[in-house]
């Protein structure tokens, strides 16, 4: 999915909303476990009941890795699952990888050959020759670690360097890498103060949004700021949806947060084009 076709969904739905698929074995309804495999037929629980509120679907790599094979066939076959809806959800793969730059062109091929992800999470800390390699696909995207939802985001990204802050200037540097066609970030809503000044740093690029609702992140406040002329802004919410039951209510209960989430999100788009 290109950008245009990216923002043709977003407004044809109503709704820039991403479900996380951070799926735990341990957190899921019990009488899935019935199943041969009950990762998968949650997420399928949670996609069929979302699918027509949510613009992606990003499942967190971690949960599927920490599982060996069996994590990994979960996976593969939830992104067989979501391909018939491939011209109406952007899936991104929440890896956060970042290395030298025959180990990127392997951890691009996974995601973009092997799943056909159509982005990916990347960590911009050993720079542009760890980035290029995912680049050089047509129609997919990097999204780089911008500035993080996490409490330690402050540990390095506010670091000072004397020509602004560290994260401020992961965002100006890699505008030289990549065009908005090509390249978005991970501003974490919990930075509800920064997000009127990266927007300025950034004006036509898209962020992925992490940490509203269970991580504190205000939408409101977020879409004040951090909305631009397309919409540009894609706000993942994990545990606030696919965990709101864990009983055998769970994919419906799903959708009503969903729901509720994507009725407010409706509002804002439909003021960017009054």
């Amino acid at each position: 999915m290109n950008k245009s076709q990216l923002v043709s969904t977003i407004h044809k739905k109503q709704s820039f909303l991403c479900v996380g698929l951070d799926t735990d074995i341990n957190l899921i309804p019990k009488h899935l476990l019935q199943h041969a495999d009950p990762i998968f037929e949650f997420n399928k629980a949670i996609i069929d009941a979302t699918h027509d509120l949510a613009i992606g679907y990003k499942p967190n790599l971690a949960f599927y890795e920490s599982m060996g094979l069996k994590g990994w066939a979960s996976l593969e076959k939830t992104m067989d699952y979501l391909a018939q809806y491939k011209d109406s959800i952007f899936t991104i793969a929440d890896a956060k990888r970042g290395d030298i730059g025959n180990t990127s062109k392997m951890y691009a091929k996974t995601f973009f050959e092997h799943f056909n992800f159509d982005s990916v999470t990347v960590a911009p800390y050993m720079g542009e020759d760890s980035v290029t390699p995912f680049l050089g696909y047509k129609d997919k995207f990097v999204i780089l670690l911008g500035l993080t939802s996490n409490k330690g985001s402050s540990d390095f990204q506010f670091f000072e360097t004397g020509e602004g802050k560290l994260y401020e200037r992961v965002i100006k540097k890699a505008q030289e890498w990549a065009t908005p066609e090509q390249l978005m970030f991970v501003i974490g809503a919990t930075h509800p103060e920064e997000f009127k000044h990266i927007r300025a740093l950034a004006p036509d690029y898209f962020f992925l949004v992490p940490g509203v609702g269970a991580q504190g992140g205000d939408m409101e406040k977020i879409c004040e700021n951090g909305l631009n002329k397309e919409c540009g802004l894609i706000i993942n919410s994990a545990r606030q949806i696919i965990y709101a039951s864990n009983d055998e209510d769970f994919a419906d209960a799903a959708r009503a947060n969903a729901l509720s989430v994507q009725i407010q999100m409706s509002k804002y788009l439909n003021a960017l084009t009054a």
